[in-house]
């Protein structure tokens, strides 16, 4: 493993995280020449994920240090290898959480690439030849293609970047649950933030009756009048837990906070599901009873496969469908963490790393 290789010859602009404090700031690095299965990518916009500020201050105890973050990346193509099939220079084109895998296992072979054990992400990870991945959070990146998706011609550049995560991992668990094209369901989402807005957003445009599910009953007029959410349950109201117990067939939870699935699990029907997408620190608390007394099913997911990303990215230029996003300039990405860690966003930061639109 090394920061980079001799074939590394490339200078890039970025931004990074070079200790424990999580703080931002300019650096330059390099990147790999174009191969013969890359396209080269120059950066428009990238997202802000949770994700993000927990590598930049090694939460996870993983982080590579310096760290260049970054995996909801949408921009044009300018190179593309010779052996790459499906891409061309000009194509607008988006990267998520996938830098490689395998490419060999059952995984790999049925488009599950997010499970193959030698997955590599976007950036933190250690690719093919051995280098730390840099993620988007930089002016230009060289990516093997088939970790690479089209961006519908009808999404904009910007809102489109937070569906490279925050979409596919909410999209993911509607599909493996058949609620893409199945009559309509009574589905729930937990939590109404960057995952959640986008899970109610699918929901509704998938034809669902969708209940929001949050402890803040402030965010209930957001939820109906902004995003179409048909009902809404306080979870820490013991009337409104007890109204809505046994009525959603599945829940999607998005929350990251410590809490106890007990009480949601009540919500689903005989039989219901529920589906976590966040990932809290610590442990949750599970209760057996409501389990054993419902039939229901706890399970987890994390993103999605390339030709499941692909799918979702053409769904929602069908749909029109993106995300409600605050636009930074490079310059605030590290007032925009702090915001973020404050839940201070309505509902992901996109950073315009190219400077090609209005910013804050």
């Amino acid at each position: 493993m090394a920061q980079t290789t001799p074939n590394h010859t490339q200078t890039v602009s970025g931004w990074a995280a070079q200790d424990t404090s999580g703080n931002i700031s300019p650096y330059t690095f390099k990147r790999r020449e174009n191969g013969d299965t890359d396209v080269t990518i120059d950066i428009l916009y990238c997202g802000v994920c949770h994700t993000d500020l927990h590598q930049a201050k090694n939460d996870w105890g993983i982080t590579m240090y310096p760290i260049v973050p970054g995996h909801e990346i949408t921009g044009i193509i300018r190179k593309v290898g010779k052996k790459v099939e499906g891409f061309k220079v000009g194509d607008r084109a988006g990267i998520g959480c996938l830098a490689a895998s395998c490419l060999d296992c059952e995984f790999c072979q049925t488009s599950q690439e997010n499970y193959c054990d030698k997955l590599q992400f976007t950036y933190n990870g250690v690719f093919w030849d051995g280098s730390i991945t840099y993620g988007g959070y930089s002016d230009m990146i060289v990516s093997d293609y088939r970790y690479v998706v089209h961006v519908p011609e009808s999404l904009p550049m910007d809102a489109a970047a937070p569906l490279l995560c925050a979409g596919i991992t909410v999209f993911t668990p509607l599909k493996d649950h058949n609620l893409i094209e199945s009559p309509r369901k009574k589905i729930g989402v937990v939590g109404l933030g960057g995952l959640g807005h986008v899970a109610v957003k699918f929901g509704k445009a998938f034809g669902h009756h969708v209940t929001v599910i949050s402890t803040s009953p402030s965010k209930e007029k957001e939820a109906r009048e902004r995003l179409g959410a048909d009902d809404f349950i306080v979870s820490t109201n013991p009337t409104h837990m007890q109204a809505g117990r046994r009525t959603l067939d599945f829940i999607l939870n998005t929350v990251s906070a410590e809490h106890s699935l007990g009480p949601i699990l009540e919500l689903l029907k005989v039989n219901g599901t529920m589906v976590i997408v966040g990932a809290p620190g610590n442990s949750l608390e599970l209760p057996a009873f409501p389990l054993i007394f419902g039939k229901r099913t706890v399970k987890g997911g994390i993103i999605g496969g390339m030709k499941e990303t692909q799918e979702m990215m053409d769904l929602c230029g069908k749909h029109n469908i993106t995300c409600d996003i605050e636009v930074v300039k490079p310059v605030n990405i590290n007032k925009a963490f702090q915001r973020l860690a404050a839940n201070d966003v309505k509902y992901r930061f996109v950073i315009d790393i190219a400077g090609s639109g209005s910013s804050l």
